[in-house]
Order: structure tokens, then sequence, then C-alpha cells
């Protein structure tokens, strides 16, 4: 099946990662497995240690796997060069970061645009259009990030994620330097990319509340996969991690 044809945007299958060789070396990872659909916001959930970010960076080609298959669309990761690795990631998948990770001498808009520009790629000025709508800052587009909010900030950055019109983007607590309020525009943002735009979005959060926007919940610890919620709440989760910690 080719990357296009493919039902999963993303897929682990067996995938075990370790760090470090002999007495010293640890499992972030045990023979996970796990299929993300496309056209959902799928939430990653665990302690710290658990894996959850580890499984994020092996899933979007930043990290490689000890043992597994790791898929993109029809695409395994884990056959392909350092040069094809990076035109994957480069081509077909979206990035969000806690940091915002914005170039402060940019504006808005070259922000948006840079990583299509070091593709040397022309941009969709449509779709363009249509994401600088999406995230609410059309009238911010000649600013500086020194000159934005936190939130716009990440806002600006999910619009970079999008603009290459990727197949997936993986977010790592993309509300983590926020507070509630922005927080919650950045995840609400998030939800309309995926119900309207049809993007499909991996996040990995430690946050119930942000969680809870997500379509299906993931729940990780000691490196593997422990549970899983579909259309979750807040009081939800909350219980299952409440049941997980007693056990």
């Amino acid at each position: 099946m080719n990357a296009q044809g493919a039902a999963f945007a993303a897929e682990a299958v067996e995938v075990t990662k370790i760090h470090g060789r002999g007495r010293t070396a640890v499992a972030a990872l045990e023979g996970i497995s796990v299929v993300i659909p496309r056209g959902r916001l799928t939430a990653i959930m665990g302690a710290s240690g658990s894996g959850k970010s580890t499984l994020m960076h092996c899933l979007a080609g930043l990290d490689s796997v000890t043992s597994g298959r790791v898929r993109i669309g029809g695409v395994e990761l884990t056959t392909l060069g350092d040069r094809d690795l990076t035109r994957l990631r480069r081509d077909r998948i979206g990035f969000v970061f806690q940091s915002f990770n914005l170039v402060p001498t940019l504006t808005v808009l070259e922000n948006v645009v840079l990583p299509l520009e070091l593709a040397g790629r022309r941009p969709d000025r449509h779709w363009l259009t249509e994401i600088v709508d999406a995230v609410g800052m059309g009238d911010r587009l000649k600013h500086r990030p020194g000159e934005l909010s936190g939130g716009q900030q990440q806002r600006v950055a999910c619009a970079r994620a999008l603009a290459g019109r990727p197949e997936i983007v993986f977010a790592d607590e993309p509300t983590g330097n926020l507070d509630s309020r922005s927080g919650t525009d950045v995840l609400e943002l998030l939800r309309h990319c995926v119900d309207l735009l049809g993007q499909t979005i991996v996040m990995v959060t430690h946050d119930p509340r942000a969680a809870a926007f997500a379509d299906q919940v993931l729940f990780l610890a000691d490196g593997k996969i422990v549970g899983e919620l579909q259309r979750p709440t807040a009081d939800g989760i909350l219980e299952h991690l409440a049941r997980a910690a007693a056990c």
C-alpha cells in the first residue's frame, strides 16, 4: 500500500527503544504497537519517564528505534537513510513544540513560510490564507515574535506546522508554557484543524484538561501502553489515572 492509500497516518509495530548498553541499558519503550488514524486528534499521556515523548519522537522520525517498525502512511521510516528521512520529516510532518521555536528576527508571515522556503517550495496562497485565518493571526503578519503574547506565538507555530499541508502534526506539550486561557485557545485551534481542515494531530501532554480535547487518549507507563480512552472527558481521564496509580 502506498503512502496516500494507507488507512493510517502513523503506525508503530512492536517498537522497542533502549538507551545505553549493558548494565546501564534502560528500556524507554517495550514492544509498543499503536495505530494513529487519519483525521483525528490523538493524545499521549503518562508520568515523567513513562516513554510518551520517546514514542512521539520515534513516530515522527526524530529518534531511531532499537527494534520494531515505524510507518508514516505507507512509508517505513526504519528503512530510510538520513537524507530520505530528513526529506520525509520536512515534506510530510509538522511539528509544534512547547517552546514555540520561532525565529525572533523574522515576522509572523516569514516564520510561517520558513520551512517551505528552506525546502524550496512555493506556498499555496489559498491554503496559507486559510491557515492564517484559522489561527487568527491575519492582522499580525508583520509583527515579530517579541511583539506577541505566548499564546499568539504558539498559534504562529501551529500555522508554521500546517503551512506545508503535512500528513500528520506532532505537538509536544503545546500548552506547557501558556496560561490557562491561552492554552485553551491553542487546544481549540488544534481541534478546529482536525474537525474543519481534516488534519491528523498527535499531542503529548500531562494535562487531563488538554487531553480531553482529543478523540482518543493513549496512556503509557514504564514504556508500555497500559490503557486507551475513546471520546475522553477530563473526569474520565482523571478516573483512569487514579485507577492506574492505585494498582
